[in-house]
């Protein structure tokens, strides 16, 4: 795995405001690339660039998001191709033998993550672990941290895209494909009991959406970020197309941002999400669809075209 020698600052467009509603600032056309690939995995691996664009209301905007992936932990892989890390079961997995990292507490936790494509898991305000593969081939991890209840758990949800600012990749015969995006989670205490899991009691809230063939079709009241009347057709003509962001609030993982005005996060199956076709789920089906603690591909009400989307939930 290779890492590009830049540095990403953790945000661009950042707010220290309360979540009330916020005005959209939209940008047309592709971003220009700062960093040409994060990782580099071989000809299987999508690349994982990233972009800067400058939007309508004069913000510098980083696409498909500003992250902390060249400073932060890197999850444990739970399967991770790019470093050869194929177990066929949980099984497999030696759980005693990983890292656990401190979220300010004494009591032991661990998250068992598939994201589509990239996740930063923060617990009570803290920065715990990022996913170790920005975009694909796709991985799953595992994630042992220290914490005290209530547990606040964040979750920076992206699903990267080729064509920067345009939220769109080169697949399926056509240049300009809309890719979609999930996140699933199982939670234990050091008992082995689930505490959480991911469901429709989760807050989930959209902050880049791409790409736009119509601004029109975008609408907002209060919170509520609606992209579904938009189309999400693919194309080889959207050098043309926009993209609509709004400001990330700084403190949006903190346990005491308030995030009752956010929508709720909506549920997915797995067929939707596509991974019936993917050893990093399907080998550890025993955690993701346990029958007692089924936890459900989450995200907000755009599984397509919201591309940054941030989800939050307390449990006691």
């Amino acid at each position: 795995m290779k890492l590009v020698s830049f540095f990403l600052a953790a945000s661009t467009a950042l707010s220290t405001a309360p979540a009330l509603a916020q005005e959209v600032s939209f940008s047309s056309g592709p971003a220009t690339t700062v960093i040409e690939g994060l990782i580099d995995c071989g000809q299987r691996s999508r690349t994982s660039a990233v972009g800067e664009i400058i939007s309508e209301d004069g913000k510098r905007r980083t696409v498909p998001a500003a992250t902390n992936y060249l400073t932060a932990p890197h999850a444990p892989d739970l399967y991770n191709t790019c470093a050869n890390i194929k177990p066929r079961s949980l099984d497999d997995v030696d759980i005693d033998a990983l890292t656990t990292f401190d979220a300010g507490g004494t009591e032991v936790f661990t998250a068992y993550i598939f994201a589509d494509n990239y996740f930063e898991l923060y617990v009570n305000g803290n920065l715990v672990a990022v996913d170790s593969v920005p975009f694909t081939p796709f991985n799953s991890s595992v994630v042992k941290f220290t914490a005290d209840r209530p547990l606040t758990l964040a979750i920076m949800g992206v699903d990267w895209e080729e064509n920067l600012a345009l939220g769109s990749e080169d697949n399926r015969g056509v240049r300009y494909h809309p890719g979609d995006a999930g996140f699933v989670m199982q939670l234990q205490d050091a008992s082995g009991e689930t505490v959480a899991i991911t469901d429709t009691d989760w807050r989930a809230q959209t902050f880049y959406v791409a790409p736009l063939q119509d601004r029109d079709c975008l609408k907002q009241q209060g919170q509520t970020r609606d992209s579904s009347a938009c189309s999400t057709a693919s194309t080889n003509d959207g050098d043309a197309f926009s993209a609509a962001y709004w400001d990330v609030p700084s403190n949006w993982m903190a346990t005491d941002f308030d995030d009752s005005t956010w929508p709720n996060a909506l549920a997915f199956t797995n067929d939707t999400v596509g991974v019936n076709n993917k050893p990093a789920y399907t080998n550890f089906t025993e955690l993701f669809d346990a029958p007692d603690a089924d936890a459900s591909f989450i995200w907000s009400s755009n599984l397509v075209l919201d591309n940054l989307v941030l989800l939050r939930r307390t449990i006691d």
